[in-house]
């Protein structure tokens, strides 16, 4: 269901499509929903080492790059998979190895980058809402210490765990911070990682798993409005329908490119603009793809059993993760004006 893009290897699109087309079934999807956890998807993608991806082999990775990683999120996010496929690799797995911490081998998650955890008196206080917490084998996270700061891995066995959703019945835990140091794997943070790294590359995560589903509900809406007919003819012959599905076809197109180039500047450096303006672009194509989807089915639309519910409640709920948009419109407002008049055409074209 999705389509190559930036440098991701073809092949690897293709056959991470294969497998969340035959793990991530509707059926599968709606149990998960029920249970917190999606077996089939989890399994065949870590069996296969894609939740890995982009992490040293030397540390217990897959290797490959993050683009490589950011397609399989991608695909996650077409197939409306629940797996913590970004969680686990793409920012818990990146944060201990970049600290020099075990990886961990089963699924793992993060706390998001704008949550402030301290070390006090020997102590990890403080709280989060963290994704698949009660689900994960460890949870990670930057702290605040009398040293500065450090990188944090917990079972969650030690952390006190309320289970909650989201609007998509995702797990976004409600986890409260209350234990001793030694109960805690700690390490010092190194000197380039900061929370507004891991807060962009979070929002990164949810900028291409966006993408993904808009691309799949866009196509979606085409497949229902041709074979659904009304009047003796498809309904996507009628111009009001054709115009809901241009809709949805230009926002996935722009959450596609916004998703390649924010891809494409955080694997080369730093991202800041880039992730910042995705985020804002890709948070606009959402609101609109969904309504114009929606309105493409009509009633078919809002029923349990018909699957574009999967795809749009997820978006509405991945808009507010690691950083609403409105605090990335700000920040991109910042880092314009603070650029100058000047540089205001070169940083919009460059």
């Amino acid at each position: 269901m999705t389509a190559p893009h930036a440098a991701a290897d073809p092949l690897l699109v293709e056959t991470v499509g294969r497998l969340l087309g035959a793990a991530a079934s509707f059926e599968a999807v709606e149990q998960a929903e029920a249970d917190g956890w999606c077996a089939p998807a989890w399994d065949a993608l870590a069996e296969a080492g894609f939740a890995w991806i982009s992490l040293p082999e030397s540390a217990g990775g897959s290797g490959g790059t993050l683009t490589d990683a950011l397609a399989v999120v991608r695909a996650v996010g077409a197939h409306a998979a629940p797996v913590p496929v970004a969680e686990t690799g793409v920012l818990a797995g990146w944060l201990a190895v970049a600290a020099g911490l075990a990886l961990p081998d089963g699924p793992a998650t993060v706390v998001p980058g704008d949550v402030i955890l301290r070390i006090e008196g020997g102590r990890l206080r403080g709280e989060a809402v963290v994704a698949w917490a009660a689900r994960a084998s460890r949870v990670l996270a930057l702290v605040d210490g009398p040293d500065g700061l450090s990188v944090v891995s917990a079972a969650p066995a030690v952390l006190d765990v309320t289970r909650r959703t989201n609007l998509a019945g995702e797990p976004r835990d409600l986890v409260r911070f209350d234990v001793a140091v030694s109960d805690v794997e700690l390490a010092p943070a190194p000197a380039d990682l900061d929370r507004d790294q891991l807060l962009r590359r979070g929002a990164l995560t949810r900028i291409v798993l966006s993408a993904g589903a808009l691309e799949a509900m866009s196509q979606l809406s085409v497949d229902y409005t041709h074979q659904r007919r009304q009047f003796g003819r498809p309904v996507a012959a009628f111009q009001a329908v054709q115009q809901h599905l241009v809709t949805a076809a230009q926002c996935a197109v722009r959450a596609s490119m916004a998703a390649d180039l924010a891809t494409r500047a955080v694997a080369a450096g730093d991202g800041a603009f880039e992730v910042a303006a995705a985020r804002v672009v890709v948070d606009e194509a959402a609101v609109l793809g969904t309504r114009a989807a929606h309105q493409a089915h009509g009633a078919m639309g809002v029923t349990r059993e018909y699957p574009l519910h999967h795809l749009s409640r997820r978006l509405w709920a991945w808009r507010h993760e690691h950083g609403p948009a409105a605090r990335w419109r700000r920040q991109l407002g910042a880092q314009v004006v603070a650029g100058g008049a000047d540089a205001l055409f070169p940083t919009l074209t460059g």
